[in-house]
């Protein structure tokens, strides 16, 4: 089999489309081991490692479909095998046609999703069981953004809130996934405010999760003016600096939500609850 080189370790390769420089380091061959996985899922992870190793460098352009068999060392169908493991993964995509090929990609938040809600779906982890989840994330996310706000960070706030709940009305638009909700734009601020970026994506993917396990017929519009009251009772006092009633507000306002997302009844024979404001 033809020996395959590193990747990451060789000369680093231009992020403007353009072809990699030629590698000159002692290529590796790629062995299996005591891996007992399909070739093209080895192949699929060293890839993915590799660009991860080199920085991630979107648009980058790691070679051409032959020139990348012969570098692995390895036949076409676990090349192509590998290639849709990678594309399904969002990290790269093949791209036919002059300066094509293996081209990496930005990577893509539903991929996580969709593998997340089927891994619930398989363990059979209901909508309430992720709500706990995400109740214990966000409440620590509104407490730091609480303790973290900044003047610019108030006035994004007050900026947001001004149109979001034209935004919560238009909830069903064309052009975002379904999971995807206007009225969890709100809890992503919260989260980006925190000054964490790893808060900020996992609140992007629990609330992403729990939009995509939501009942179909359900639409937020009906409750837009409930939502948007609650979301600005709680930038009220995460503006304010007061971690102990953002926290509390925010409380309420998550368990509002799940109880009306969770219900599944038609309208006319569905019990009184709360409504989703999530008063104080």
């Amino acid at each position: 089999m033809t020996p395959v080189p590193n990747v990451a370790a060789g000369a680093p390769s231009r992020a403007n489309g353009s072809r990699p420089a030629a590698r000159s380091r002692t290529p590796k061959p790629l062995r299996t081991g005591q891996d007992h996985r399909k070739l093209g899922e080895i192949l699929a992870e060293r890839i993915e490692n590799e660009i991860v190793s080199s920085g991630w460098r979107v648009g980058e352009v790691l070679g051409s479909e032959a020139e990348l068999i012969e570098r692995y060392g390895v036949s076409r169908a676990v090349f192509r095998e590998a290639m849709r493991i990678v594309d399904h993964h969002g990290v790269a995509e093949m791209r036919r046609g002059p300066g094509g090929g293996l081209v990496v990609s930005h990577a893509d938040l539903a991929a996580v999703v969709r593998a997340v809600v089927l891994q619930l779906e398989y363990k059979r982890i209901r909508p309430d069981q992720v709500h706990e989840a995400r109740s214990a994330i966000e409440l620590e996310c509104v407490r730091l953004a609480s303790e973290r706000i900044t003047p610019q960070g108030g006035q994004r706030l007050r900026d947001f809130l001004t149109v979001e709940e034209e935004r919560i009305r238009t909830t069903r638009q064309a052009g975002r996934p379904r999971g995807d909700l206007p009225s969890h734009d709100f809890h992503i601020l919260l989260a980006e405010l925190t000054g964490n970026p790893a808060m900020q994506l996992f609140v992007q993917m629990v609330t992403r999760v729990l939009g995509d396990l939501a009942p179909r017929a359900h639409s937020l519009a009906e409750v837009a003016s409930e939502v948007h009251h609650a979301h600005a009772r709680i930038a009220e006092a995460v503006i304010a600096g007061d971690a102990e009633t953002a926290r509390r507000r925010m409380a309420r306002h998550l368990g509002s939500v799940m109880e009306y997302l969770g219900s599944r009844e038609p309208a006319g024979r569905r019990a009184p609850k709360r409504n989703a404001r999530g008063r104080r």
